[in-house]
């Protein structure tokens, strides 16, 4: 009997140490990559006849590539956030975000921004499209790739009930849905 639980003793130690063995490394490098990724949703609204696009970025990435561009200590997302911070925000969002409407760029309004615990939410827009005569949507979105290599932007298409999603990266920003 009390080899027995001499036996099960040891197991037990030889299973905490190999489980410790395997996942510790694993543990020891989750925090040192970062993934780098943003979500863009497009939609049409018949009732606006608008193309209406919500893009998601994480605030401490947008913070960095405003210093990194721009040269300004951007405090988006806290209580020191400023006008500056704001103007520049959309500033770069139309630099690296382009919207194409049936082949030729479009202009969009940024209506606004919020945050939603460490993202920031940009509210676009593209008015006066009637959904007759819209034939294709593109979108060119080089968010955060002039500074992060493997930055990922994901855009998501529902119009008209078409639907279709694109992974785009620093070689491949543009993404678009024939209709």
């Amino acid at each position: 009997m009390l080899c027995k639980q001499v036996f099960k003793q040891d197991n037990m130690k030889f299973f905490r140490t190999a489980l410790l063995v395997i996942l510790l490394p694993l543990f020891a490098f989750a925090g040192a990559h970062k993934f780098y990724i943003s979500v863009t949703n497009v939609d049409y609204s018949e009732k606006d006849q608008s193309v209406q696009i919500i893009t998601r970025v994480f605030i401490d990435d947008i913070n960095a590539v405003l210093k990194e561009r721009y040269g300004i200590p951007s405090k988006l997302g806290t209580d020191s956030e400023s006008s500056v911070d704001r103007e520049y925000l959309e500033k770069y969002i139309r630099t690296k975000f382009l919207v194409e409407i049936n082949g030729e760029t479009a202009k969009y309004d940024f209506i606004g921004k919020k945050y939603d615990a460490d993202m920031v939410i940009c509210y676009l827009e593209v008015t006066d499209v009637p959904l007759k005569n819209l034939k294709q949507i593109g979108i060119q979105n080089e968010v955060l790739t002039d500074i992060y290599d493997d930055q990922q932007n994901v855009v998501h298409f529902n119009v008209n009930g078409k639907k279709k999603s694109h992974v785009l990266v620093k070689s491949h920003t543009k993404g678009m849905l024939n209709l």
